[in-house]
């Protein structure tokens, strides 16, 4: 009996030690390897089940149509259209007293601040 209890846990934790690592082997988007032969360079979401995505492959972007049924390629583009521009630095830290003034003074400064983590984030408008 303790045999048969033994090796049944054995075989469950070796199952979910397979599952975990299939997991984390999913998890990774193929997107991100450097030498990934495939790279997602924009996507437009139209309605709720449709999209335009544009796709690196090689050395040709493809401008795909995505809805819940089919993948449709609409055309080709060439990949340097769709390299976002280096944002300028040119951010200067405010010291820590006159931002606690800015803070109180200021009606704008949130707006402000908001619009500061937007840029630093690398978010577009």
């Amino acid at each position: 009996m303790l045999e048969l209890v033994l090796r049944i846990t054995f075989s469950l934790l070796l199952v979910l030690a397979l599952m975990w690592g299939v997991a984390r082997l999913a998890r990774r988007p193929l997107a991100r390897r450097a030498d990934a032969t495939i790279a997602l360079l924009a996507r437009q979401q139209l309605s709720r089940g449709s999209s335009v995505a544009v796709l690196r492959v090689l050395d040709r972007a493809l401008v795909l149509g995505v809805t819940d049924q089919h993948i449709t390629l609409l055309g080709e583009a060439d990949p340097a259209q769709f390299a976002r521009p280096a944002l300028p630095d040119h951010r200067v830290p405010l010291p820590v007293d006159e931002l606690n003034s800015l803070i109180r003074t200021d009606r704008r400064f949130w707006p402000r601040a908001l619009d500061y983590v937007r840029d630093r984030t690398g978010r577009y408008r």
